[in-house]
């Protein structure tokens, strides 16, 4: 009986493991070459969800930095859920959970930088 417990605890550990990684329903996922062309239109939300001290040391400068941990409170107050909003951090990890988080409050259309900051500057 212990064993069967055992293989459910892993199970499920391994299910909330993968489940973190896949990337949200509904975002778009763009490259950062993509992300070049994006950059462009006016109508659309960028924000970079790395804390202050990353965002300060290096950013793209259409992007708004609003912390991953203050992203809750904020993205309600400074972001249109009429818009488009495109996420990044340094690798990719941080704005897709961010990704999540949008698409719980509200904002239908959401886009992931796919490799984060750490792609853009390759």
């Amino acid at each position: 009986m212990l064993e069967y417990v055992n293989y459910l605890l892993m199970g499920l550990a391994v299910f909330f493991i993968i489940n973190r990684m896949l990337p949200a329903k509904g975002v778009r996922q763009i490259t950062t070459e993509e992300l070049k062309n994006e950059l462009k239109d006016k109508k659309k939300q960028f924000v970079d969800v790395r804390t202050p001290m990353e965002y300060k040391g290096n950013h793209i400068k259409e992007f708004k930095n609003l912390p991953l941990h203050q992203l809750s409170n904020q993205a309600t107050k400074e972001l249109s859920k009429e818009k488009e909003v495109i996420v990044i951090c340094q690798s990719g990890m941080r704005s897709q959970k961010a990704s999540k988080v949008l698409k719980k409050l509200g904002f239908t259309n959401v886009t992931n930088v796919k490799g984060g900051m750490s792609a853009w500057r390759s």
